[in-house]
């Protein structure tokens, strides 16, 4: 059996909390009678920096039944820097940690074909989603172009796989050597390297509350996975330089054939043309650079991806 603890970040989420907690509780209380889980196992609220009542449910629900814990950060530090505060904390009670969100889109059925996974060996179990038919075609379009984008960036992702996912101890020592405080989850556990497994699931759709990740925060994730995981945008601002090169050349030879020819004409447009094409090539390098420089600059400050104010754990 495993002693098995979950780790749930938490953002605003009053509305949905005691239900989720419902939820976990009769699916743990199945996993035991399965002989899946140990009985000193636990449920884990991470309370990133809520600004409703999160976490004095998460604190009612602790005080009720052991079998809930809460963690409390001092401030808001983002989905990921809190779900990162529950990995490393909670590695040091368990067997295993399961990520998964509050909102329990994520099929928690799925938990007992990773705890079969993990008991015969796997390290790593990634819950990844069997269909997208419950979302939006701009949002399914738009997150699969996105897994295509970043492995052709040279990142090795798990296709259709967010946070939904087992991690045995072992895993979780290895992952904590990664010290970066620009965190991107599911770009850093596949570095980890030892034997995983993978658990097909459908995704349900938020039975109440709204969702914590509305366009702008899922581009600046994806944003932040990409320049995290891969040094190919510098490599393309190179490419692209070596283009322009190879067209001012291009330029350059048409202008002197016209002159020998006799047929040069002032070209307005085309100087135009040229000069807003080479100005946005030259800010769009500096701005990826710049992102670069500015992650380099957050890295060598050392400062501490998050701060935990309260650990209630019975």
């Amino acid at each position: 059996m495993t002693k098995l603890y979950l780790a749930i970040p938490c953002y605003n989420e009053e509305e949905v909390l005691n239900d989720t907690a419902a939820a976990l509780f009769n699916k743990y209380k199945e996993l035991k009678e399965k002989s899946l889980i140990t009985f000193d196992s636990r449920i884990c609220f991470i309370d990133d920096g809520s600004r409703d009542k999160t976490w004095d449910i998460i604190k009612d629900l602790c005080s009720k039944n052991e079998i809930f814990c809460g963690i409390k950060l001092s401030r808001n530090k983002g989905h990921q820097n809190a779900l990162l505060s529950g990995l490393l904390t909670l590695k040091d009670y368990a067997d295993a940690v399961i990520s998964i969100d509050a909102d329990l889109q994520d099929d928690i059925n799925a938990i007992d074909k990773m705890l079969i996974a993990h008991e015969n060996g796997a390290d790593v179990v990634y819950g990844v989603r069997s269909k997208r038919t419950s979302d939006t075609f701009f949002k399914r379009f738009t997150a699969e172009g996105y897994y295509k984008i970043l492995e052709k960036m040279g990142a090795k992702i798990i296709f259709n796989h967010a946070d939904f996912r087992l991690m045995s101890k072992k895993a979780l020592d290895a992952f904590a050597e990664f010290k970066e405080v620009n965190v991107f989850l599911r770009g850093i556990v596949p570095m980890i390297g030892f034997k995983s497994e993978i658990v097909t699931y459908e995704r349900f759709e938020r039975t109440a509350g709204e969702s914590k990740y509305p366009l702008k925060k899922m581009l600046a994730l994806a944003w932040e996975g990409i320049t995290s995981l891969s040094i190919r945008p510098i490599r393309l601002i190179l490419s692209l330089g070596i283009i322009s090169l190879l067209i001012s050349f291009g330029i350059l030879i048409y202008t002197i054939v016209s002159l020998i020819c006799g047929v040069a004409v002032a070209g307005w447009t085309s100087l135009m043309l040229s000069i807003w094409l080479l100005g946005g090539l030259q800010l769009l390098a500096m701005g990826i650079l710049g992102e670069y420089i500015g992650k380099i600059y957050l890295e060598s400050k050392k400062r501490p991806r998050y701060i935990i104010e309260e650990f209630i754990n019975q």
